[in-house]
């Protein structure tokens, strides 16, 4: 991999952290602390949504942001690393003798 894929790739790897973390901020500060009184008008089942948000709802956000950034990267790896071998090629053996 040249100089320019590896900050291609970088770049996109931080880009990926970036906007995850941004996600998770939102969710778990701006909905679980900022927004909880008037999201707790909304009933999620028998509980406010704003309760529900600062005890459930944000660990279900992680939870399924870490299942997008490990399928993201994926997706990054295959893109950036597709001409890297990562395991080491077999080595010929002469059997003239």
């Amino acid at each position: 991999m040249n100089q320019n894929e590896k900050q291609a790739y970088w770049r996109a790897n931080t880009t990926l952290i970036r906007n995850l973390l941004i996600i998770w901020a939102i969710a778990s500060i701006g909905l679980s602390i900022l927004f909880v009184e008037p999201l707790n008008a909304i009933r999620f089942g028998s509980v406010p949504f704003g309760f529900w948000m600062a005890q459930q709802g944000s660990i279900y956000i992680f939870v399924i942001l870490i299942f997008v950034y490990a399928a993201q990267m994926d997706k990054i790896d295959r893109k950036y690393l597709k001409n890297n071998e990562t395991s080491p090629q077999p080595v010929k053996e002469d059997r003239s003798s």
